[in-house]
């Protein structure tokens, strides 16, 4: 696969007909696609009862103070934390915009998307020092080799490109509609039969 033809840092958005629900009306991220498979996060389903400020205290990451830096300010207590897929449900991924790394490697995805998964960028962001721009997310979404491209032709996703707009300040349950609006698909002409539209 030739670096043209790599969906990194594309939406997948999941068709009508799709039949886990756990893909249901989901928008994945890609952060990795080549030959060896695929891995994204959906980024539109928040997880009940979980927010930021819960994590934190699971963790026992503490906020430090009021925030005195520069830009936006860090993640509220009460911002969601989202299903990110149902690979390592139990693992944290922070998807966020690439002004602030953690003291571990992040995964550079984009101009405007890196992925963490250290304690550490948790530990900025509570601080106030974190990215001006935060996903938080629970797991992941992952295909193996070819896997992504066949569920692709049998038509259970639509592609997008991304860009900060779409993955950041769209609220999550307009995120479905508002990709779907970017390509200029009606969602309500979409058919719930996989493989047709």
């Amino acid at each position: 696969m030739s670096q043209a033809e790599t969906l990194r840092g594309h939406l997948l958005i999941a068709m009508p007909g799709m039949p886990d629900p756990r893909f249901a009306h989901s928008v994945v991220f890609l952060c990795a696609h080549s030959d060896e498979g695929a891995m994204g996060l959906i980024v539109n389903k928040p997880l009940p009862d979980l927010t930021f400020g819960t994590l934190l205290q699971t963790l026992d990451i503490p906020v430090q103070g009021a925030y005195s830096g520069l830009g936006d300010p860090p993640a509220q207590a009460d911002d969601p934390v989202y299903f990110g897929g149902p690979v390592e449900s139990s693992r944290g991924f922070v998807l966020h915009t690439p002004d602030v790394y953690a003291a571990d490697p992040s995964l550079g995805v984009t101009d405007f998307a890196a992925l963490s998964t250290s304690l550490d960028i948790l530990a900025q962001i509570a601080r106030g020092q974190g990215p001006a721009e935060v996903r938080l997310a629970l797991g992941y979404a992952g295909w193996g080799p070819g896997q992504l491209e066949s569920e692709l032709r049998a038509g259970g996703w639509l592609t997008c490109r991304a860009d900060a707009g779409l993955l950041y300040g769209i609220a999550a349950d307009r995120l479905w509609n508002a990709a779907l609006d970017r390509i200029g698909v009606d969602p309500r002409l979409l058919s719930t039969t996989p493989g047709r539209a």
